[in-house]
Formats: structure tokens, sequence, C-alpha cells
């Protein structure tokens, strides 16, 4: 591919383990790409994660260098960018009250039917992200080893998200992290996202290179591969930090 302009991340097991924070490792390639191209870092989780899990772990460096930073919390539902003042709304669309309610009323119930609501988590199993309800099955804090033992082959998340589906045809259900499904507005996915990034950006699709470690076709991470952007597959952070170890050194500075 071209040398890229733009690199996007996912998050959870991109970047960090699953609601963890980075490694410094990371936030140092992801300063010293900064220095080469724009970064942007786009998941279903809400602003809150980004901060805690890479924001507020960035080693200190000028300003210069976090304003080639974007973040997309909910799938590029809403847009971040960061300046010497703090964290900048560029836009953030939300759901109504009423698609909110639907939401949480559908996934709970259907949760419980299928015997999927479990009664030890850790934190709330609902969470009302302004632009995405998300069903977390073992609770928001719930440990990794704990959420990979749940569901490893996916069939839990799938079951629930087809139920959830069949009574919300106006929204869109997917398939979230390891234990979770997210609810929003019919066609909002990464592909959305990324849509928007451009449009915000004026880099092109063309000149984007996505990473992420759920590129599978059910995987959150599939519709940008789907789209066209040309994407690396990873699977798990010490595998991404050692692609930006290679990629960067290509990279033209400004």
């Amino acid at each position: 591919m071209p040398t890229p302009r733009l690199v996007a991340f996912d998050l959870d097991d991109t970047l960090a383990p699953s609601k963890s924070a980075i490694d410094p490792r990371i936030g140092e390639l992801l300063l010293a790409l900064a220095e080469r191209v724009e970064v942007a870092i786009i998941s279903g989780g809400q602003l809150a994660q980004f901060t805690a899990q890479v924001v507020d772990l960035l080693p200190e460096t000028d300003g210069d260098h976090l304003a080639h930073f974007h973040l997309l919390p909910t799938c590029g539902t809403q847009y971040y960018r960061i300046s010497p003042a703090g964290i900048e709304t560029i836009y953030a669309r939300t759901l109504s009250d009423d698609q909110k309610q639907r939401a949480v009323a559908a996934v709970e119930g259907e949760a419980r039917r299928l015997g999927l609501w479990e009664s030890e988590t850790w934190g709330p199993i609902l969470e009302d992200r302004g632009s995405q309800i998300t069903f977390s099955a073992l609770g928001q804090q719930a440990p990794v080893d704990a959420k990979t033992a749940w569901d490893p082959t996916g069939e839990k998340k799938n079951s629930l998200r087809e139920a959830v589906q069949a009574l919300l045809p106006d929204l869109e259900v997917r398939s979230g992290g390891s234990t979770s499904v997210d609810i929003t507005e019919r066609g909002i996915d990464k592909a959305y996202g990324m849509n928007r990034l451009a449009e915000q950006t004026g880099i092109p699709l063309g000149d984007m290179l996505f990473v992420g470690d759920r590129l599978d076709e059910n995987g959150n991470d599939y519709p940008v591969l789907a789209m066209g952007v040309e994407c690396h597959a990873v699977e798990g952070w010490h595998d991404t930090a050692a692609f930006l170890e290679t990629l960067i050194p290509t990279l033209p500075a400004r």
C-alpha cells in the first residue's frame, strides 16, 4: 500500500488488554507514530475508557504531538481532539430517550430469557454511552480471564445479538467486545466512524491503515476491512507494538 497518512487502531485487545491501561511501550510508540502521521483510535467504548486506558498514560509531550490524535468512541458517533486546553468535542450524536428505553428493555429481557443474565458481575451489566447502549455480560470491570472464559466461541454473544436485533429492527445490534453487545442507530459500525474520520480530516480512506484484533467476519473490526480500507490484523498489544516498531521507521518525518 502507499505510505499511510493516518493509522487508526481498535482499542481493547489491540492497544491494551480489555478495559486495561496501555503498556508504556505502546505509549511511546503512539507518540513516535504521531510525529509522522495522524493517529486515530476507534472503539465501541466510551470516552472515559479512551482517557483512562490511553490518553492519561501517554508520555509527557508538547501539544503539537497530541494535536495529531483523533478519538472516536462508540464507533465514531462521537469525535474528540486533544488540545492544550484538554479534550475538545468535535461532534457527539446521541440516541433518543425512546430508543434507549427500548434497547435496554430488549437486551435485558432477551439476556434473561436465554440464561445470559449473570448474577455475579464486576460492575453494571448495562451502560448508557449516549449514542450507544452496551450490554456487558460480566459487568464493565470484569477481569480479562473471566471474560475470555465466558464465551470463547462467541456463540452466546451472537445468539443474544440475533434475538435483540429481531426486537429492534430500527436500531443496529452488534457484537462488541469479548462479552458485550452494542446497540446504536442503524448503520453505525466502525465503517461509519472511518467515513466520518475521512470527512473531518480530509484524508481519503485509501491513505489510511487500520490495525485491529477482530477482523474476522463476525468481529467488530470487520466492517473496516469490508469497506476496502487497508488493514493489519493483530492478536493483542504485543503484536501491535512489534508491527509499529517495523512500520514507524518506514514513515517520513513531518
